[in-house]
């Protein structure tokens, strides 16, 4: 089966929601997205606000990938998860909207993207997500007593463009009890259009290349494969881990890479996969000496922890979260220990019976009242590696699209990584002994008084380290001269005509905040470039040619 739009959109994420329901908003336009995971009504904590920690262990929703074992992390493989179903992982994240600092965009280098030139497309699209900021509670007005006193500014704005030795109450895309994801601002309203279709449950195997030009794709759904035809675009937005496995396993990537799974080549690209960059973090739990306040990860620092790092004066290289326990804790226990708890193979084992088995005794522990008021009095500062120096890959595992992609994020292959994550969590022990968290109790869980000395606190980073879940720079976009970009400063794929790819996985590299805010833009910008570049006649040559044929 096979049919025929303008415009054949992969990947119904925080990108791909916003390129199809703008590129719909044309009604000459046919447009075809297509998601592999749910419809969001399907699962609808993902459109309430409070629903994130539901959302996050909801398996219908979250990716359960993981890692190749890390030298760095004491050889454990991590989990590398995110979410899936229109949204994404815009639809199960805890929507903190940041902004990339000044200092972050201008490090891209890439025509079109600079600070002055991104910040309408910023205005538009916080105009869309109707952002806002949660109100301040008594526990985070300790927090920022105590960061404050401890060498922190405190700032209204943090997405005004500089945010190094600041804090303050981030924005978030939340409106009343709703979440503004980018699937409920820019494609619900328009998901009933005739000119837009969209198609959930659909695995895409490849990208259909014809005579130097992307045609369509060829997708799956409930065991039959079609073939979708884009008579002007393809635009990818799977995501960072998704993108760059589906280029390789559509002849797009590194020749050797592809010869090794006997995929014909396309087009030989070697930066396909390469760059892989993540926020590692590490969290230090506190117990105070009475119940949190705060339901929500509302309020975020960033500081210069290292400042023998080769970035500029003025630049941050860590973020701090400050967490209260009773928001989440016992949802991302349940979430989070089975993966630590046991290796890839026993935790897939029999459909996860295992995994499953323990989350069961976990939520039993939980509901348990000493445990719950406990949890209550708990909180947390998150420390964030915000300008990591490792780099890592994304590697196919064979030629078959079902089988997870080599996941190697990389973390602490360069030593001041590590370095830096060490001074980081020294500087979040300097903040919670400080006044204002001193007289809300600072008495420390984890990772306690015996993680005194630096070589102890490493021990503790790569023993206890998890994704941020901030994927990005697998296809990253480049000028002309740049070999290994992936993608030119018009998000088009080269070599190759009539793809583009919008999502995490164009960042060149990675800002020190949070990234779906940037991952949003990527689906904004890409919206401006194609309504700019558009053509009267953008079809595949084969058509082009029969029409001409035809005449003469």
């Amino acid at each position: 089966m096979s049919s025929v739009f303008d415009y054949v959109v992969v990947g119904g994420g925080s990108a791909g929601c916003i390129v199809a329901g703008e590129l719909a908003a044309d009604p000459t336009v046919r447009v075809l997205l297509l998601e592999c995971g749910d419809a969001a009504e399907r699962n609808p904590e993902t459109l309430r606000a409070d629903g994130y920690k539901q959302a996050f262990i909801n398996d219908r929703v979250i990716w359960e990938r993981f890692s190749e074992p890390q030298a760095g992390c004491a050889g454990h493989s991590l989990f590398m998860g995110s979410g899936r179903g229109l949204g994404g992982s815009g639809a199960v994240n805890a929507m903190v909207y940041s902004r990339p600092s000044v200092f972050d965009l201008s490090r891209w280098k890439v025509p079109g993207f600079s600070p002055d030139e991104l910040r309408p497309t910023f205005e538009e699209l916080e105009r869309r997500l109707h952002i806002s900021q949660k109100p301040k509670t008594e526990f985070t007005e300790a927090c920022v007593e105590a960061a404050c006193a401890t060498g922190f500014r405190f700032k209204e704005d943090l997405n005004d463009g500089a945010i190094a030795g600041c804090l303050g109450y981030n924005w978030m895309n939340i409106e009343g009890g709703d979440r503004r994801s980018s699937y409920v601002s820019f494609l619900r309203p328009r998901e009933k259009q005739p000119n837009l279709r969209v198609v959930t449950g659909a695995l895409v195997r490849r990208v259909l290349v014809e005579e130097g030009r992307a045609s369509g794709v060829e997708y799956e759904v409930d065991g039959e494969v079609r073939a979708a035809l884009a008579e002007r675009e393809v635009i990818l937005c799977a995501g960072a881990l998704e993108t760059p496995k589906l280029l390789m396993l559509s002849g797009i990537g590194p020749a050797a890479e592809l010869a090794a799974h006997g995929i014909p080549l396309a087009v030989d690209l070697p930066g396909v996969g390469r760059n892989l960059m993540d926020h590692p973090n590490v969290s230090i739990f506190f117990l105070g000496k009475r119940p949190t306040d705060c339901d929500w990860a509302q309020l975020y620092g960033f500081h210069r922890a290292n400042p023998d790092t080769a970035l500029p004066p003025g630049e941050a290289d860590t973020c701090y979260v400050f967490y209260s326990a009773r928001s989440s804790f016992k949802e991302g226990v349940i979430r989070m220990v089975p993966t630590m708890a046991m290796p890839p193979a026993l935790y897939r084992w029999r459909a996860g019976a295992l995994p499953g088995a323990l989350r069961k005794i976990l939520k039993r522990v939980f509901s348990l009242s000493p445990v719950a008021r406990f949890v209550e009095r708990m909180y947390g500062i998150v420390v964030i590696l915000g300008k990591p120096e490792s780099r890592g890959t994304v590697r196919l595992r064979s030629s078959d699209p079902r089988d997870q992609a080599r996941l190697d994020p990389g973390y602490f292959g360069n030593e001041r990584d590590l370095e830096t994550m060490v001074k980081g969590v020294k500087l979040a022990r300097r903040i919670a002994a400080a006044k204002g968290l001193a007289e809300w109790g600072n008495r420390e869980l984890l990772p306690g008084r015996r993680a005194a000395r630096d070589e102890q606190l490493a021990d503790f980073i790569r023993k206890n380290v998890m994704t941020t879940y901030h994927f990005a720079g697998t296809c990253r976009m480049g000028r002309a001269d740049d070999r290994e970009a992936v993608v030119d400063e018009r998000l088009r794929v080269r070599g190759l005509d009539g793809l583009r790819v919008a999502d995490a996985s164009v960042i060149p590299e990675v800002p020190v905040s949070a990234m779906n805010a940037p991952s949003m833009l990527s689906g904004m910008r890409a919206v401006e470039l194609l309504r700019a570049d558009r053509a009267p006649d953008l079809r595949p040559r084969r058509e082009r040619k029969r029409k001409d044929e035809a005449v003469a």
